[in-house]
This record gives C-alpha cells, sequence and structure tokens, in this order.
C-alpha cells in the first residue's frame, strides 16, 4: 500500500486503518475479478470493520474503488522510484520501467491485477506511474533525447504498450516475460526516435539490484 504521514493520535490512528483496511479490501476485490457490484456490507466485512464505519471515510462504493485503483497505481509508481533511483537517462528508465513491470506480474500479483484491470483509464490521470512517465518523455523531448513531438500522444502509446504486456504476463504464463518486456521496451524506444543500435543496447542493460 501507498504510505503517507503517520496520523498524530489515537483516534486517527483508528480512523486511518480503518480506512486502509477498506482500501486493501476494494484491491482485493478488484484484483480477483474486477467485480465492483460487491455490497457494502460484504466489502465491510472483508475489511472486517463495523458496517457503519463505511460512510465515516467513503460517500460510495464508487468513490471506495476509485480511491483504491489510485492507491495501486501510486504504489506501483513509488516502486519505480526506489528501483531506479540514479537513473538519469529517460530513454533508461523507460526501458527499465517495461522490464520491472513484467517482473511485477510475479512479484506483486495483486497490485498489477488492479493495474491490467483499471490501468487503462487512468493513462492520462496525475498519478502514479504517468505522472513520473510524462515527466521523463518531457526531459527527453526537451533534452533531444526523443523525437517524439508530442508527450501527452506519446504517453498514450507508452501506456497501452505497457498493459498489453501486464496482460501479456497474465494470460500467456508460457511466455518468457523477460523477453517479451525487453522487446517491447527496444521497439518503444525506437518509436520515440532512438536509433536502432541505441535502442537494442538501452533495453539490455542491467536493472538495478533491489533494495
Amino acid at each position: 500500500m501507498s504510505t503517507s504521514a503517520p496520523p498524530s493520535n489515537r483516534f486517527e490512528r483508528r480512523r486511518a486503518e480503518t480506512r486502509g483496511a477498506l482500501v486493501r479490501a476494494a484491491r482485493q476485490i478488484l484484483a480477483e475479478n474486477g467485480d465492483t457490484s460487491a455490497s457494502i456490507q460484504a466489502i465491510a466485512e472483508r475489511a472486517d470493520v463495523g458496517f457503519g464505519s463505511f460512510y465515516n471515510h467513503f460517500d460510495s462504493k464508487a468513490e471506495l474503488f476509485e480511491t483504491a485503483v489510485v492507491d495501486a497505481l501510486e504504489e506501483f509508481g513509488q516502486a519505480f522510484d526506489e528501483r531506479l533511483t540514479g537513473i538519469d537517462d529517460p530513454a533508461e528508465l523507460l526501458a527499465a520501467g517495461f522490464r520491472l513491470s513484467a517482473r511485477m506480474a510475479d512479484s506483486h500479483p495483486e497490485l498489477m491485477q488492479v493495474v491490467r484491470r483499471r490501468g487503462l483509464g487512468h493513462i492520462h490521470s496525475d498519478n502514479g506511474l504517468t505522472r513520473r512517465a510524462l515527466r521523463d518523455l518531457q526531459v527527453g523531448i526537451a533534452s533531444g533525447r526523443f523525437t517524439t513531438p508530442d508527450p501527452v500522444v506519446a504517453l498514450s502509446a507508452l501506456g497501452g504498450t505497457l498493459l498489453s504486456l501486464v496482460e501479456l504476463r497474465f494470460t500467456r504464463p508460457e511466455v518468457d516475460g523477460d523477453e517479451a518486456a525487453v522487446n517491447l521496451a527496444e521497439m518503444v524506444l525506437r518509436m520515440l526516435g532512438l536509433p536502432a543500435d541505441d535502442a537494442h543496447e538501452i533495453a539490455r542493460r542491467p536493472l538495478p539490484d533491489a533494495a
């Protein structure tokens, strides 16, 4: 789960714990089948909180599920921040992001199932991995590393390709995920304007060690 400043007193801590339990329950439901028709009672039972507690935190199920998606996407983005710290080349950052996403389908399956089922609707949001990817695209364009003229259009292509990779990892587990991610990363870098030799080399650079 994504993190924030700890509550300052016992009451606020309990409120935060209840809210966190509801968000976790919603994330589990989204990861399992993407079905948002579960009743508030069922969600509260899964979260092990009282039914009445729900409305102390959310006005509707729709708000809860949207919060759960945003929470998952922010955790996704934070995982990249932690793993890719120190890489300055925007091309290497994008390539490494594809490869880490493929591996996270195995290491963080619940998180990646939420991304798989709900990520498309957040490709142009201002949270999670999106703002990080847009930042890297803008840096790459400003520096001349990427030749694409429109970072928003490029973001559409990147987001769609990344979600397709995640879908591939879950629907075709027999496919080598690392190899698929490397090949897709190389294709994306060439699409962004890198020479073929550069794209091939960058897509295969060693990933930073896990913290």
